[in-house]
């Protein structure tokens, strides 16, 4: 069946969508997730990835999707929900605007949605339209779009196993914006047994990828994580980075590894999202004495799961 499926998908063209749904059913019904893990990180990474005595930093995201669960970690994957947790830890003042949240494509009323918005599905990632401009957005794509997203489940993919059990639906979220820049910039905080320990700063994401990672007292590293970094770029440090980080530890609390991601608006502090498996543990470092150090602070808990023999 492996075999066959194969071909159809090399041998005939195929669209995005169809071929996302035809993978998914491959991953879900003919691998276990350990082969899945280790056929990914060969692929993106070259190499076999470690999973006895792992040390490298994207060897150990793959061990947590084996072996570690945490209820909650899927509570705080979930688009919608993690917004009832921020307000119950650091307070509604950092949440972006909700503006709806639907269970089906078909209950959104194009008509009645602002001039600009953000729809996400709450159950992946990557599953963003931002409409800056609606007189620019073609409404029937984004509504096949939405579709596809609503009928996935992401966690086959790559056995990111927090997205498994959300239920799908889309919010719509109020525009963000650094007029400034004419993007919007993410601080993305990693934090280990709940300490912060670097930042990474995305720019022109839409353009020519790249990011920078600093320290805790914004010193640009060396270091790189799939993009590459410009130290001619100029980020300034956040007058808000304190708030940052201390925000971070809260969200960050019982959790080995989580990364907590936030946006500056007007000098307004934004949530934005928490991340477990950044990149899905197959993002290339450079060098790798920068994976081996950022490998170390991750501290593994105790096996919760067996998943690496049984197919799911």
């Amino acid at each position: 069946m492996k075999k066959i499926l194969k071909k159809f998908i090399l041998g005939h063209e195929t669209s995005k969508f169809m071929y996302e749904s035809m993978m998914d059913y491959y991953h879900k019904y003919l691998v276990t997730d350990e082969q899945v893990i280790k056929k990914m990180f060969r692929k993106f990474l070259d190499r076999e990835v470690e999973l006895t005595e792992p040390v490298k930093y994207n060897d150990k995201l793959q061990w947590l999707k084996l072996y570690w669960r945490d209820p909650k970690a899927t509570l705080c994957a979930d688009k919608y929900e993690v917004r009832k947790i921020v307000e119950e830890t650091i307070g509604a003042q950092y949440l972006n605007e909700l503006i709806s949240v639907y269970d089906k494509v078909d209950e959104i009323d194009y008509d009645e949605l602002p001039d600009s918005f953000a729809l996400k599905g709450t159950h992946g990632s990557g599953f963003n339209i931002i409409c800056k401009d609606k007189k620019d957005l073609d409404w029937p794509k984004a509504v096949k779009q939405m579709r596809h997203w609503l009928k996935r489940n992401y966690y086959w993919s790559n056995r990111e196993w927090v997205y498994k059990d959300i239920k799908p639906r889309i919010v719509c979220e109020k525009y963000l914006e650094e007029m400034d820049v004419g993007e919007l910039r993410d601080y993305k905080i990693f934090c280990f047994n709940g300490e912060p320990k670097v930042i990474e700063v995305d720019f022109e994401r839409f353009v020519d990828h790249k990011r920078n990672i600093y320290d805790l007292e914004w010193n640009l590293l060396e270091g790189e994580i799939k993009y590459p970094r410009d130290p001619n770029y100029v980020v300034k440090k956040p007058e808000k980075l304190e708030e940052m980080l201390t925000l971070s530890r809260t969200l960050a609390q019982g959790f080995p590894h989580v990364r907590v991601d936030f946006y500056i608006v007007e000098d307004r502090l934004y949530f934005g999202e928490l991340t477990f498996f950044h990149e899905s543990g197959t993002g290339p470092f450079r060098p790798e004495a920068f994976e081996i150090e950022m490998g170390h602070w991750i501290k593994l808990p105790k096996r919760t799961i067996n998943t690496s023999s049984k197919l799911v």
